[in-house]
């Protein structure tokens, strides 16, 4: 008899099982790729939010401006024109030139920098609020009168307490702790120092803002201090030049 050429069922069914086991194989491969390109893609985006937010604050705190504000008075409609600038250890405001939302293109900005609880109770975060610089009687709506500094005794302005809106900015979150501090100018009399409350009459000589993370990853990039020197040449109580009473 002649034999035809052909396959048997055994070899068929061994032909489906391991075409079966190599696309199971590529099928894993791809999946575990896919998992660790997103797990990067993850990662490069925290990283770019932590180098992005100092970013941010180096440019802000390096836009400083050495306004004024007519601070609300009780009974005076004009108000009391002290500087625009609040320096707590967990609280600051001032304005810059540099906004979130504009970079250097926009306007003037009142920046409220302050320390807020985290997300679910989860460590804290550093919040920011902007608002438009509306002149000396727009700034005037966040200060009080000035009162003397119970520890300097130079008259300083009171700022209204800014709190968290739909609309703050999350600079960083998951974090353990996060201060402001000063550095005070003494002119040579003696040695400058950081102090952690500003209520002096006149413009510090550098800001430094301290962030210590909830739970440090060295595989990330960690929040770090941040220092900015105040480049100010004039005095707390003199006006800029294209500020008119």
């Amino acid at each position: 008899m002649k034999r035809e050429a052909g396959i048997t069922l055994l070899e068929l069914l061994i032909a489906i099982s391991l075409v079966s086991l190599l696309s199971v194989g590529m099928l894993v491969a791809i999946r575990v790729g896919m998992n660790t390109m997103g797990a990067a893609n993850r990662r490069v985006a925290v990283n770019r939010r932590s180098t992005g937010a100092q970013r941010i604050l180096e440019q802000q705190l390096g836009g400083f401006l050495p306004f004024q504000a007519f601070c609300r008075v009780d009974g005076d409609p004009q108000g009391a024109k002290a500087p625009f600038f609040q320096g707590e250890p967990a609280v600051m405001q001032f304005i810059t030139v540099y906004s979130l939302q504009e970079a250097q293109r926009g306007r003037p900005r009142i920046v409220q920098l302050f320390v807020g609880p985290g997300e679910n109770g989860e460590g804290i975060r550093l919040l920011e609020n902007e608002h438009p610089y509306g002149g000396p009687y727009g700034a005037g709506f966040f200060c009080m009168s000035p009162e003397p500094d119970p520890v300097t005794g130079d008259p300083v302005a009171r700022f209204t307490t800014p709190s968290q809106q739909p609309g703050s900015f999350v600079i960083a979150d998951k974090l353990a702790s996060a201060r402001f501090s000063y550095l005070e100018n003494n002119k040579g009399e003696k040695p400058d120092v950081w102090v952690p409350h500003w209520g002096r009459g006149r413009w510090p000589r550098a800001i430094r803002i301290e962030v210590e993370p909830l739970r440090p990853d060295p595989s990330r990039i960690q929040p770090v201090d941040i220092t900015v020197p105040v480049r100010i040449t004039r005095e707390a109580n003199e006006p800029p030049r294209f500020w008119t009473q």
